[in-house]
């Protein structure tokens, strides 16, 4: 079983920063990518920030810029720094990470998502 355990989170006033993390644990295949989704209430979980193996990382449009997402392999952990905040990026925060599905009986190239059970961001005055 893989588990997720995320912290961070909270309440922000506009223009501030915050800062979540994610760590892995539990029998885990090879890792590929690590990152993070959010949703609000009625809408699609939409991509925030991932990061591969080889720390490459790849942003939503709406926060490039504002936010950064690392990675560190050995603790099976990823972060996410968020500055400059607005009141649209209030939202739930989820943690995935995908990994390599062939370690675990499926097709090469596979890849198996996991998520975290999610953390709340409010950004208010």
């Amino acid at each position: 079983q893989v588990q997720l355990v995320e912290s961070g989170g909270g309440l922000v006033q506009p223009g501030g920063s915050l800062s979540l993390s994610c760590a892995a644990s539990g029998s885990i295949p090879s890792i590929i990518n690590m990152g993070w989704y959010r949703q609000v209430p009625g809408n699609h979980r939409e991509l925030v920030a991932t990061i591969s193996s080889d720390g490459v990382p790849r942003y939503g449009d709406s926060v490039n810029g504002r936010f950064t997402v690392s990675r560190d392999n050995a603790k099976n952990t990823v972060w996410l720094q968020m500055n400059n905040l607005k009141p649209e990026d209030t939202a739930i925060y989820y943690c995935n990470i995908e990994v390599d599905g062939a370690e675990m009986g499926y097709v090469d190239g596979f890849l198996l998502p996991y998520w975290g059970q999610g953390t709340q961001v409010t950004v208010s005055s």
